[in-house]
């Protein structure tokens, strides 16, 4: 079957993500705008997700929340009190929610494994009233239960931005004793990713870097690899004349907690800098900030500020109000901050890790320094704040570069290129129903 041959029978997906909300990470910024891409370009779009949950999503054709205890999150924040799950005591003895309680306490993450079997029932239960679907688009689950839901006939494939096994060597980098490490070893369901995603159509990514490192780690075929970018909503990142900049404001979008994110690296940056140069951290603040301690350590407390929490709005206004955006990773599956500055005319400074050389080849938005390297990261910032003519140039022509790669129409498009891919080789094997 020709490519667009679906074209005048629109395509019935079903999104599978085990966490749905965009303050979760990635997976929850894809989910939400990928499947509003989708549903304006006239595809029918549901999602089983669990919490914490998502935005309304009115532009699809059903929501299904699959609700879960959140005894990890629960059990690292403290709040024990909290553990009484929706309609009451009695509900921890079912087996998920036990298995929940269970695994959360002794360390291990539960939530894909206990989403992907909830997922399966709450399929099959479409299935058997008379629902039906083309194909499954799972975002970063990759449970257990997949390897059932595949026995329901239905083709899945996934989104994987890079594979866990990245988080594990990161997190072993930062341990400090056995206990640490054995706890590494227990919260990062490798190995049980890595066997549904050999199993499953597809692989969606969104760089080389992830490519190869799915490849490599989790033994994915790579000709069943597809690296199609990663998107942004270049009509929410734009330029805002009405907002002044600082030239003398860095601005980097990361956790201080997360140690692929190379903020100590930009703090130790910022204690080369004089002032005026400052940077503004967005990140949930608290008294023990680990970047605030940096900064005190180095002597440059008073020229760093922590965010907190931001809306959406007040992001792309700091990312228009910035001099610069600095994005001093240790990793990057893609590096949406990158994207999201220059789409918002604004430059950056990148370090050379994971995927970030190929975004900035995409937008050409301002220069690449080495990783780890707070010298060098230092002066290249210096660099561009010493320029700000040449700056708005390069980030004004970087803009349209943006655009043409990473907005979401673009990115709805190539994904709808690999689910007919997936349904020809279906079709072809004899292993897809006509369609109702």
């Amino acid at each position: 079957m020709a490519p667009g041959a679906w074209a005048d029978a629109p395509l019935r997906v079903l999104f599978l993500a085990y966490r749905g909300n965009m303050r979760c990470g990635g997976q929850g910024v894809y989910l939400w705008y990928l499947a509003r891409e989708l549903a304006r370009q006239g595809h029918r779009v549901d999602v089983f997700v669990g919490p914490p949950y998502p935005a309304a999503m009115a532009f699809a054709h059903s929501v299904r929340e699959l609700p879960d205890g959140e005894f990890w999150a629960k059990w690292f924040a403290g709040e024990k009190a909290a553990f009484r799950p929706e309609g009451g005591w009695l509900r921890l003895f079912e087996p998920l929610s036990f298995y929940e309680l269970a695994s959360s306490r002794l360390g291990f993450l539960p939530e894909p494994f206990a989403f992907s079997l909830r997922a399966f029932r709450a399929l099959a239960a479409r299935l058997r009233a008379g629902d039906r679907f083309d194909l499954i688009h799972d975002v970063q689950t990759l449970g257990w239960g997949h390897l059932a839901t595949r026995g329901l006939g239905l083709p899945m494939v996934t989104t994987i931005h890079h594979p866990l096994s990245v988080d594990r060597r990161h997190s072993f980098q930062r341990d400090e004793t056995l206990s640490d490490a054995i706890g590494t070893m227990q919260f990062h369901p490798v190995a049980m990713q890595a066997f549904v995603a050999r199993r499953l159509s597809r692989v969606i990514t969104s760089s080389q870097v992830s490519a190869r490192a799915i490849a490599r780690d989790f033994r994915v075929a790579p000709e069943r690899i597809r690296n199609l970018a990663n998107g942004l909503d270049t009509e929410l990142f734009r330029p805002d004349p009405d907002v002044a900049r600082d030239p003398h404001e860095i601005l980097c979008v990361g956790r201080a907690g997360d140690p692929t994110k190379g903020v100590d690296t930009l703090v130790d940056a910022l204690a080369l800098l004089p002032p005026p140069a400052k940077v503004t951290l967005v990140d949930e603040d608290h008294p023990l900030h680990r970047a605030r301690k940096r900064a005190a350590e180095r002597g440059c407390a008073d020229r760093l500020h922590v965010t907190g929490r931001v809306s959406e709005a007040e992001l792309v206004r700091l990312y228009n109000r910035a001099g610069l955006v600095a994005v001093p990773s240790n990793f990057e599956g893609f590096g949406l901050p990158a994207a999201e500055a220059m789409a918002c005319g604004t430059p950056v400074v990148t370090s050379t890790a994971g995927a970030l050389p190929e975004v900035m080849a995409a937008g050409g938005g301002g220069l690449l320094v080495p990783a780890r390297d707070a010298e060098a990261l230092a002066k290249g910032i210096r660099t561009l704040l010493e320029q700000p003519e040449a700056c708005r140039e390069l980030a004004a022509r970087a803009r349209q570069r943006v655009i043409a790669r990473f907005s979401w129409p673009a990115i709805a498009r190539r994904t709808v290129e690999v689910y007919e891919e997936v349904l020809r080789e279906r079709r072809s094997a004899g292993g897809i129903r006509a369609r109702r």
